[in-house]
Parts: structure tokens; sequence; C-alpha cells
């Protein structure tokens, strides 16, 4: 409410004609003649506040002189007090009594006044002078509820809107962060899914597998990945102490790939012995003893062996029977060494999943058919070390006391602990499926190919293959045609004592009375003569005529061959 619209305020003075529809009073202007009424006795102060020359309380401030409010009794006028004007509720000092219907209190027709615009206190009055009035006791504003309009009451229609789109907010929310979550999760599935994809796509180049990727490009393509590669060497030399004859073997555990290999040597590998001359595996093996031997296949492989397990066949035998015997898929009948009749029931079947005792097992390692060439023997060999890999605890300690228990003496500088932790490595690659058998490739000649290089030698053992000079020695080709297994072993060493390069050609099909030794080449005539020679023959078993392959000289052994007589 503004102070100049107040009753009083600059001689203008309203009454009460009404309450609109929102029940808020009316007033309207009254002729200043009817407001003027004489000085009224002081009332009660029901508030306590100190009254000053008879006049009665303002309670807006206004600065006027009031009287108190009083009321008209009409016809119960008791005669005891003056007649008193109307009731005046904002103490306007005006007089009339109470007309709720805009008529004067007094009887009689009054005077028409002419019409004044209707004052609604909530409606606002001019900009100036806008403030609310002070009370002289405090100096402070005195606001009352009168004073100022209220905003209408919010139906219940205005809650319902409000409750639907504080819900349509809500909701809307909780479906933006519904999406949100689902991308977040969506993301992360993308971003796993992918390092997965990575990992298994490294783990596959690395371990040679990935389509597209050949095994030399992915394991020892270049000297680069060679390089990287570390591979722990042993070679293993199995005696057989019974029959004679040696077999030889590379266990290779390469820790860079995880990867574990049985690499078979032919005892036909050609070597070069300290003297320069050329020399087979399986003459080093029994002439120059493990530590040349040694020194040979590096030289020949490109690779570092790292120490030499002589394994006799009897302590084969005890190895299988303290690791629990063994099982494998056995490819012949093998007969029983100790049988006296040749009806007896061999004593390892042909078959699948076959359960070998020690003793089982050394005859099946050290059995070589009538006919065969000496790599199936030592295939044979190379599935009963894999089978006791596989048989062998992968705890290190344990792989120890088992070695120890055998009470070998090992080759220095390979000790009961180097050897036991390097058994339990492998183990545990033969029991993951991690491990391989491979074969080296030789030529008859005994030297290594090609495809030796970069399938074995190359891949497997990371080294390059350096096989001595094929002119170095005359090679002889030896087949056995006297009915006797153990001429060509005994042939073979005599030729090599005499300087030549040892070619095995197997066994005939039959027999023969007389030794044959031929060659192709005029120039090699007399390297033949030197041959039968050395086997102890007479000369003219020599003859021109064919020869087998990356051989200058063939020998037929018959039976006229006396191998004591050499």
């Amino acid at each position: 409410m503004n102070d100049r619209y107040d009753a009083g305020y600059g001689g203008d003075q309203y009454e009460l004609v009404g309450y609109d529809e929102y029940n808020q009073p009316v007033y309207r202007q009254v002729p200043a003649q009817q407001t003027q009424q004489p000085p009224q006795q002081q009332p009660y102060d029901p508030y306590g506040q100190q009254q000053q020359q008879g006049y009665a309380y303002d309670p807006y401030g206004t600065g006027t002189q009031q009287q108190p409010p009083s009321y008209d009794t009409g016809a119960y006028d008791t005669g005891r007090q003056a007649p008193q004007s109307g009731y005046d509720p904002y103490a306007t000092g005006t007089t009339t009594a109470y007309d709720p219907y805009g008529q004067t209190a007094s009887s009689g027709q009054q005077p028409r006044v002419a019409e004044q615009t209707a004052y609604i206190p909530q409606q606002s009055g001019p900009a100036e002078d806008t403030e609310a009035p002070k009370t002289p006791e405090t100096g402070e504003r005195d606001y009352r509820t009168e004073q100022f309009a209220f905003v209408e009451e919010p139906t219940d229609d205005s809650e319902d809107v409000i409750d639907w789109l504080n819900f349509t907010e809500n909701r809307t929310e909780r479906r933006e962060e519904a999406k949100r979550r689902a991308r977040g999760r969506m993301v992360a599935l993308v971003v796993v899914l992918a390092l997965v994809a990575a990992g298994g796509v490294g783990y596959l180049w690395s371990a040679g597998k990935l389509p597209g990727v050949s095994s030399s490009g992915s394991k020892a393509g270049t000297t680069t990945a060679v390089g990287a590669q570390n591979r722990d060497v042993i070679v293993v030399h199995l005696h057989n102490t019974s029959k004679g004859g040696t077999s030889s073997v590379l266990l290779v555990d390469n820790t860079t790939l995880k990867q574990g290999t049985t690499v078979l040597l032919p005892n036909s590998l050609a070597l070069t012995d300290d003297d320069g001359n050329t020399t087979t595996l399986a003459k080093s093996v029994g002439d120059d003893g493990t530590s040349g031997t040694v020194d040979q296949l590096n030289t020949v492989l490109g690779t570092d062996i790292e120490g030499t397990w002589r394994l006799d066949t009897p302590y084969l035998q005890n190895l299988v029977d303290l690791v629990g015997n063994i099982d494998l898929d056995t490819n012949a009948d093998v007969p029983d060494p100790d049988a006296t009749k040749k009806s007896a029931a061999p004593l390892v079947h042909k078959g699948k999943d076959q359960t070998l005792s020690g003793k089982m097992a050394v005859a099946y390692a050290t059995y070589r058919a009538p006919g065969e060439a000496q790599n199936a023997q030592l295939e044979r060999f190379g599935q009963v070390m894999q089978a006791v890999l596989r048989q062998l605890t992968s705890d290190p300690t344990a792989a120890t006391t088992t070695v120890q228990t055998l009470a070998q003496i090992l080759d220095p500088p390979l000790t009961d602990k180097d050897l036991g932790t390097f058994l339990a490595k492998l183990a545990d690659l033969a029991k993951s499926g991690d491990y391989k058998t491979a074969l080296l490739p030789v030529q008859n000649d005994g030297t290594l190919t090609a495809q030796a290089s970069a399938s074995v030698v190359k891949d497997i053992l990371g080294g390059t293959a350096k096989s001595p000079d094929e002119s170095s020695a005359v090679r002889v080709a030896v087949q056995n045609a006297t009915g006797v297994k153990d001429d060509t072993e005994k042939a073979r060493v005599v030729l090599l004592n005499g300087g030549f390069t040892f070619l095995e050609a197997g066994t005939a099909s039959g027999t023969s009375a007389t030794t044959k030794i031929t060659y192709s080449d005029a120039a090699d005539k007399e390297n033949a003569t030197e041959v039968a020679k050395t086997l102890g023959l007479p000369t003219s078993t020599v003859a021109k005529g064919t020869v087998s392959a990356n051989a200058d000289v063939s020998v037929v052994l018959g039976e006229d061959y006396k191998p004591s007589s050499s």
C-alpha cells in the first residue's frame, strides 16, 4: 500500500462500501462535510501506548489525530453518552456510521455525491513515495498485512500439472541415465574385446600360428628374431651296453617361445674331427668321447650345447621305473631279448597307448628290425624320451631328487641340479602339449641339406649349418647282403678309420655270395681299389658300374666279406 492513499492523507476521506470477489474491502471517497465531527472522548488504549493530547492511537503511524472507533447502538442508546459516530475501521477520524452498503448511518436522505472510482487496496499506486511510514517509537517501517497483495493459492489442478511435469522430467532423466550407462557398458565391452583380440593375435604371432605367417618368419626368420630367442640345449647319448651302438638326440628348451623339442641326430651325420678329417656322429661318440663330439656338433649345427648326458641302457631302465612306467603308441612288435625261444611272445606289442616298464622301454628304444635304417630305431628312442618327460615331475627339486636317485656320474660341467631343473622345465612343456620331436634331415653322405638348415637348424636350434667339405673325403655307400646285420656297422668303422666317408645304403632283400665294388667315374677307379684293400677284399671285386646317389664308390657286401680279416 502507498501512504498517499491512506485515509486522512491530504484531507481526503474514504469509507467502506463493500467487498470484492476476492473478499477484499472496497472504499470510496467521502465528501468533506461528512467528515467534520467534534472531538470525542479518548478511549481505552489496549496496547498501553502513550496518548498525546487526548487523541486516539494511530495504528499506521500517519501522524493524524484520530478518535477511537465507536459503535452506533441505534435504538439501544442508554443516554449515558453523547451520540457517537459509526465504526471507523482504519481510524481515519470520520464519524459516519457503519454502512455496509455505502449508505450513510444518519437518517434522512443524504445528498448524492459524485461517483468516485472505487479503490482496491491491493492495486498499486503511483510510483513515487512508495515507502511505508515509520513508527515514532522504533523509527522502523511499519508494514501491515493489509498493505500487501497475496498471490492466489495454487489449485489442485496446478498441483497435478506440477506433479506430471516432475514425473515426466524424472522419467526422461532416468531414460537418459540408462542410455548413458548402456553406452558406457558398450564402450567398455568394445575395449575389452579389442584387448583380447590384440592379445590373441600377439600370441599367435609369437607362437608362429598366425595364418599367412610362416614359422620361420615368426620365430627365426630374421637374425634379430633368432638372436632374441633363448635356447637351452643338452645332448643325450644312449649307449646300448648289451648290443653296442649309440643313439644321440638334442633336448631343446626354447624359453622365449616356451617350446620344447627333441631333435633326432642320425649316426651318419658328417662331422669334422680335431685333425680336420671327416667322420660321423657315431664314430665321434665312440672315439672322441663327449667333449670332442659336443665341439663338432656345435661347429656343424651352429648351436651352443650346454652339457652332455650319457644315458646307458641300465640307467634308462631305472629312470622309467622311477617315474612309474610310460605310455606311448608303439609301431612294432619287439621280441624279448632274454627269450630262449624264437616263438616266444613279444615283449612289446604294437598298438596305441601301450604301457611300458623300464625293461620294455629299453627294448623298444634300441630295437631295429632287419632291413630297417638306423633312423627307425632313432625315432623309437625319441618316443621314449618324450614319454618319460610327460611322466616326470615338473617340480625342479623333485626332478633333481629323481636324477640323484639314478646314481649316475654325469660328465662335467653338467650337475644333478642342472639336469633336474632342465628336465623339470621340459616336463612342464611336455604335459601342456608344447613339445615335439623332429628328425634332422641328413643326406646319404652325411651332410645337411637346405631343408635341414631351414626347418631344424635355423628354426629350432637357431644356428647355421656348416657341413664338412664334400671333397675332403671319398664317399662310400655300403649295402649289406651278407645276411649278418652287424657287418654293416663293422664295415662302417673300418672305412671311417681309413679316411672315407661312410654312407649307409641299407640291407639287401637277399644275400650275395661275393662282394661287388663299383665306380661310375674313371677318376674314382683308384679310390674304389683303395676301398677294397681297406675292407680286406681282393681288387678283382672292383668294376665300373652304377653308383648310389651322392656317393663316389658303391659297395655291396657279400658272404665273402670277413670283418675279422680287415
